[in-house]
């Protein structure tokens, strides 16, 4: 199941910025982290996969929403330009950044090589 963070859930889930200046990931397990707006086409046709996967992948990847309208702090942080931007954040590692709508299997992909999580 995806929840959707504001800036209080953010620090107290993700990385407290104002805490650290190192990033420091705070969960157990890794994340996926879906920049979106109501507005934007690509981002509701991805909503459904993203939904999916989050089910799929219950208890070894948590994801993540983050409303870019109402959430513009957060989007400035992380340079968000043009959405859908999913930021891949691996437990031990630094994140990484994908951008558009991608398909169900290249999210997959992506989550078992940036993640290190197989079904």
């Amino acid at each position: 199941m995806t929840q959707e963070l504001n800036l209080e859930t953010f620090k107290e889930l993700v990385f407290d910025y104002e805490q650290s200046k190192e990033w420091s990931y705070k969960g157990d397990i890794p994340c996926i982290i879906d920049f979106w707006a109501p507005w934007c086409g690509p981002c509701r046709a991805i909503a459904p996969v993203f939904e999916e996967l989050s089910n799929i992948y219950d208890g070894k990847v948590q994801f993540y929403k983050i409303n870019t309208d109402e959430q513009q702090e957060l989007s400035a942080m992380f340079g968000i330009k043009s959405i859908p931007s999913l930021l891949f954040v691996p437990v031990n590692d630094s994140p990484k950044m994908a951008m558009g709508a991608l398909p169900r299997e290249i999210l997959i992909e992506a989550i078992e090589k940036e993640l290190n999580v197989v079904i």
